[in-house]
């Protein structure tokens, strides 16, 4: 018997135990992401074993890989083949790699730096197979693009932090690498910034992904812009734009920052400071924060801002938010790795929307065994 099938049995052999008598699990790969969510409760349940590559068709587009497999591993696979995942997932497992799995970067559903231009991790999920709070085995979706009738389950699962079900294999779209690239700097206050991307936005410009990064001090800051595309439409571009050319060493080591949160304004927060993630529309105006609060630091063309401020700015940056038209959320707490980062999602949400998330958990996750307290303090 395959060994990975055989691992697959006993986990869910746990899994009926545990609906059984109410003893609630958390799901865990590499625990890249345990700094996430309200609490960590459970007895961890392994997905590691879950691990192999079960099928890639280059010439399709589509890898079909287990739950448990190294991230690292399937980007590894698909740069041989001169492809990759265009979300670029963010791995953060810090000073040991190789950690990240690739069950955990769809149920977390974290993109990098190009998911403005690319997509979310959810629209690249094709299918997956999953175990639900009763220890029944689920497939739903497949490997191709136009496979779905009915509900779109196996992309709700995309973010849900493991709260809904135990993903066990999952089938994702990949891409071509560009052929080519370019990095151009700018320095800029906030709401140049802003106007330029917008602006950029509405052109036939290979646009790939942007970041803005105020400077020590200072009311402007440093905006990067990365392009990707045909080498004639980057070219041309780069000449349309015009800023300073970034070498491709200095490029990769900055998009990477921000993909892993290592950039120096991520990793020199003040002393009781958390990181906070505001979502907004990317044509939203530059905001203005309130005392105690160090940022933004802007990705996603403008729809992604960070906020360095103690938690006791959290309401007041909600409402900021709100009047934007978009939401907050703690992303990291005080201290690494550090669980309680995150917010009650049924409290954040208005009571039509907070019923739907209660639905869901009870039609997948019955006896709420499954990484309870992780998004919601009432499951």
């Amino acid at each position: 018997m395959d060994p990975a099938h055989s691992h697959l049995l006993q986990i869910a052999e746990r899994v009926r135990a545990a609906a059984a008598d109410g003893t609630p699990l958390r799901i865990r790969g590499g625990a890249t992401k345990d700094f996430h969510g309200l609490s960590l409760q459970g007895e961890p349940l392994d997905t590691r074993p879950l691990a192999g590559i079960v099928g890639y068709e280059p010439s399709e587009l589509v890898v079909t890989v287990r739950a448990g497999t190294p991230l690292a591993e399937v980007e590894a696979l698909l740069a041989a083949q001169g492809q990759c995942l265009a979300f670029e997932p963010p791995h953060f497992d810090g000073a040991v790699p190789g950690r990240a799995t690739v069950g955990g970067m769809v149920a977390a559903g974290l993109s990098g730096p190009a998911r403005a231009s690319m997509g979310a991790v959810r629209d690249f999920v094709l299918g997956l197979e999953m175990l639900n709070g009763q220890g029944e085995l689920l497939r739903y979706g497949g490997q191709v693009m136009k496979n779905v009738a009915g509900y779109d389950v196996s992309r709700l699962m995309a973010g849900a932090w493991g709260t809904l079900g135990l993903i066990t294999e999952v089938s994702l779209k990949v891409l071509p690498v560009a052929p080519a690239e370019a990095t151009l700097r700018f320095e800029c206050s906030q709401q140049l910034a802003l106007d330029w991307l917008n602006a950029w936005g509405g052109q036939p410009l290979p646009l790939n992904a942007s970041s803005w990064q105020p400077l020590e001090g200072s009311a402007r800051g440093v905006l990067h812009v990365r392009l990707r595309g045909a080498r004639a439409a980057v070219q041309s571009a780069c000449v349309r734009m015009g800023g300073q050319r970034v070498d491709d060493a200095h490029a990769r080591a900055h998009w990477q920052g921000c993909r892993e949160q290592r950039l120096a304004w991520f990793t020199g927060p003040a002393p009781g400071q958390v990181l906070w993630r505001l979502s907004v529309p990317q044509t939203a105006p530059a905001l203005t924060l309130p005392d105690g609060c160090a940022g933004p630091l802007l990705e996603w063309h403008g729809a992604l801002r960070w906020v360095r401020a103690p938690r006791a700015q959290g309401e007041p940056l909600r409402a900021l938010a709100r009047a934007a038209g978009g939401a907050a959320t703690l992303f990291r707490g005080e201290a690494e790795d550090q669980p309680g980062a995150g917010g009650d999602l049924d409290a954040c949400a208005d009571r039509a929307t907070a019923m739907l998330h209660a639905r869901l958990k009870q039609a997948f996750d019955p006896a709420g065994i499954f990484n309870r307290g992780r998004l919601a303090a009432a499951w």
